[in-house]
């Protein structure tokens, strides 16, 4: 899994910013009941594939493209450890033929993507000016907007698409960087497990349908502000 570097990697200056006492001074700290709201930009990575578009292309692959969009989340602690995040965003992205007859297409398909995702958080040395926070949760991705490509009705004729909504898993590693007594920074990654499927309606071949692994890393970089 590509995501478990970064996340190893932002838990271990985790433990290390909450080991150092210079960078742990006090600040104005995390209470429950606290409301956090952050914005991002965020690079939304897939590092997965498709497996093969059937019946007519088995040996066929699809990737999806990387995007980059603004976020919103909100976040509510419940102590002053302990968060709750949903965030709100919705990118743009294309699948390309990457193996098989469809790699020489290119893009086959465009869509927008609206993954809401729920994460609860447990965020360390939560009276520091520098607060990292690891989280699990659970997303909701909807497809919408889909359409063929040009390249792709160009080769099989007019062709319509769906893509099923999915449900999956996401970890979460991030830290919280005081600017002052009301604003702060912000570094989050996300893994999010997205596989949807989807059916091609196309006029040469039938209805095919793929099973797409998305699976995205979705780093994001920003500011927050204590409502």
């Amino acid at each position: 899994m590509k995501f478990s570097g970064s996340l190893i990697a932002l838990a271990v200056l985790g433990a290390g910013l909450t080991a150092t006492p210079a960078l742990a001074r006090e600040g104005e700290g995390l209470k429950a009941h606290d409301v956090l709201l952050r914005v991002r930009g965020i690079w939304v990575a897939p590092t997965g594939q498709s497996d093969g578009i059937v019946p007519a292309l088995p040996n066929d692959r699809l990737a999806v493209t990387d995007s980059f969009a603004p976020e919103v989340d909100i976040s509510w602690m419940a102590t002053n450890h302990i968060g709750f995040e949903l965030i709100a965003a919705t990118t743009r992205h294309s699948a390309r033929g990457k193996q098989g007859v469809t790699a020489g297409i290119g893009k086959v398909v465009n869509t927008w993507v609206l993954p809401p995702t729920l994460t609860a958080q447990y965020h360390f040395n939560s009276n520091g000016k520098i607060r990292p926070y690891l989280g699990a949760g659970i997303n909701y991705t909807v497809f919408w907007n889909e359409k063929a490509t040009d390249g792709l009705v160009a080769a099989v004729g007019p062709t319509r698409v769906h893509i099923n909504d999915s449900i999956g898993y996401a970890l979460q590693a991030g830290v919280d960087i005081d600017l002052n007594r009301k604003f702060f920074l912000n570094l989050d990654a996300k893994y999010i497990d997205m596989s949807p499927r989807a059916q091609l309606y196309t006029t040469a071949l039938g209805t095919q349908t793929v099973k797409t692994r998305i699976n995205p890393v979705v780093v994001g970089l920003g500011f927050g502000v204590r409502l």
